[in-house]
């Protein structure tokens, strides 16, 4: 199934900058002839599931030349004997520089085209990280780049979503010398994202795509597809003849809170404590300037959780201010905050635990990566602090956690 830009969808800025690369594959007469050259390699970088692997195959679809896909981990493999593997002494064996090899010998038979190798920190990490016959790959492929001229017709690339980790040689000028960065879709990349994947599908009149463009903010290509894949799945288990608004919405409610146990049994009491430390976290929630608005609470269990609160922003964020970051601690500790209230300290379960657990890693991010604590100051505090800085650090978390605490306790007690 060949792809072309028209399946991608809600990362313009990126199909524009690799529109050059379609028109040099088309016609690379067209830039030698005025002394142009094209980058020897382009990294494609951004989180998992926001197209990187679709964009190389459109853009090779539509030059209309072959596409040449590799792994990164397919480059190296064991190959363990029968008497190795009764020993459990398996050989690593370095088959990764030949695989390198062959693979750019392939590629320069049907030039112009396109090698495309995926999750290449695999293979291209900071050679640090690696010791014998697993440098040789990533050796060997710095050698391929270096010996092709950018104007052969082969164009490299290369996806990966951890891209500080590579290797300097490998993305030095010369190399991988254009990095482009694949986000996710804002608003109107996941309605023409919705679009496309809903355009093949019988739809009710109720079905509103740009709320739910708006409604699924941080969702990705790969966060969308699964969505609609869920809706139709569903619609088919109903005997039903079109997708409707109540089936999206199923969907995305599985994808964020996970599937409903609706057979698990539940004592009363335990139902009760769950109802009431969920309104901790909606109550808190509703009445603090800077959180996110609820979409859903719940207690029904879904998932490993007895019940939840789910919010979503209203708009898609670029960035997040310090009101905004207080209000999550806050909501976090809502929870906890309604157990005692309503059960007594001697009562308060473990079910806050997670609760705490995502407000103390939110308090130290505030504090060594954000420069949010007024003792400390406007610095980033590297991984591991001198002892007296670690004892400081501790000591401005535990300060935001427990005014979080007392902030949540004399909202909750109005």
């Amino acid at each position: 199934n060949v792809k072309t830009f028209k399946d991608v969808k809600g990362c313009d800025d990126a199909k524009q900058e690799l529109e050059e690369v379609v028109e040099y594959l088309k016609n690379p007469s067209k830039f030698t002839r005025l002394g142009g050259k094209l980058p020897k390699g382009i990294l494609l970088t951004g989180a998992p599931g926001t197209g990187k692997t679709l964009l190389a195959k459109a853009i090779a679809g539509e030059a209309g030349v072959p596409f040449f896909y590799r792994a990164g981990s397919e480059f190296e493999e064991i190959l363990c004997s029968e008497s190795e593997i009764l020993s459990l002494c398996c050989r690593f064996v370095g088959v990764g520089a030949r695989r390198v090899r062959s693979l750019f010998q392939a590629a320069k038979k049907k030039a112009p085209c396109i090698i495309f190798i995926d999750e290449i920190d695999a293979v291209g990490s900071t050679r640090k990280q690696w010791e014998g016959h697993t440098k040789k790959t990533l050796h060997q492929l710095l050698v391929e780049m270096d010996g092709f001229e950018q104007n052969e017709g082969i164009i490299l690339m290369a996806a990966t979503n951890l891209p500080d980790i590579l290797d300097p040689a490998l993305t030095r000028p010369g190399r991988f010398d254009r990095h482009i960065v694949v986000p996710n879709p804002d608003v109107r990349g996941r309605q023409e994202i919705l679009e496309l994947y809903l355009q093949d599908k019988p739809m009710s009149d109720d079905i509103d795509v740009k709320a739910i463009a708006r409604g699924t903010p941080g969702f990705n290509g790969a966060d969308l597809a699964n969505l609609v894949n869920i809706a139709a799945i569903k619609a088919a288990v109903e005997g039903a003849d079109k997708l409707t608004a109540a089936q999206l919405e199923y969907a995305k409610d599985r994808i964020l809170m996970g599937t409903e146990r609706k057979t698990m049994f539940l004592t009363e009491e335990s139902k009760k404590l769950t109802a009431y430390h969920e309104s901790g976290h909606a109550i808190v929630a509703f009445n603090t300037e800077g959180a996110h608005p609820i979409h859903k609470a719940t207690i029904m269990p879904r998932g490993s959780a007895l019940g939840m609160v789910t919010q979503l922003p209203s708009s898609d964020e670029t960035s997040t201010s310090k009101k905004q970051l207080l209000a999550r601690l806050d909501v976090c500790m809502g929870g906890r905050v309604a157990e005692e209230l309503i059960f007594g300290q001697d009562h308060i379960t473990t079910g806050a635990s997670s609760d705490l657990h995502t407000a103390t890693e939110l308090a130290q991010y505030m504090v060594s990566n954000c420069g949010m604590s007024d003792t400390i100051g406007p610095v980033h505090i590297k991984e591991r602090p001198s002892s007296e800085m670690q004892s400081r650090i501790d000591a401005e978390v535990v300060k935001l956690l427990r005014e979080a605490y007392d902030r949540v306790k004399a909202l909750l007690k109005k």
